[in-house]
């Protein structure tokens, strides 16, 4: 799953933002949702997905997004008085101690049947093409074992 901070509109004292969120299966299906933060409550003005949602899956869309979309709007303090939206990345070693760390977190998810990419990006922060590009690195340093047998 990904969420990105679309854009914000400022009138007076309150404060609108729009994300967009994409969640991604597995098997290739695909949802994607335009959420808004507006006072002091989220909601979901658009929503589609490849192929469509069942009325079961539609029904149970908001557990799937509740946990990333909050994490991502819900503004928190600082240790100041004027709380902001949540924007920054963790911290994250470079180079081979880096390529360790996702190496592992990608076993996990593995040995647990969790998406591996979605893990990695979670742990890192990163957009989908820059934690393959870790994980592929990290396949190149032995930390994982090769996608496909060279010829």
């Amino acid at each position: 799953m990904s969420v990105r901070h679309t854009w914000v509109v400022r009138e007076g004292g309150t404060t609108t933002s729009w994300f967009d969120v994409r969640l991604t299966f597995t098997d290739g299906a695909r949802v994607d949702a335009l959420a808004v933060l507006s006072g002091d409550g989220i909601r979901v003005e658009d929503v589609r997905a490849k192929p469509p949602l069942s009325l079961d899956d539609l029904a149970v869309l908001a557990d799937w997004l509740e946990n990333p979309l909050f994490e991502a709007c819900v503004p928190h303090s600082e240790g100041s008085a004027r709380a902001t939206p949540r924007r920054g990345r963790p911290a994250w070693p470079r180079g081979r101690e880096g390529c360790r760390l996702a190496a592992q977190e990608y076993r996990a998810a593995r040995e647990e049947g969790a998406d591996p990419v979605l893990a990695v990006m979670r742990l890192t922060g990163h957009s989908r093409r820059k934690s393959l590009r870790l994980i592929g690195q990290a396949r190149d340093e032995g930390f994982l074992t090769p996608r496909r047998a060279r010829r």
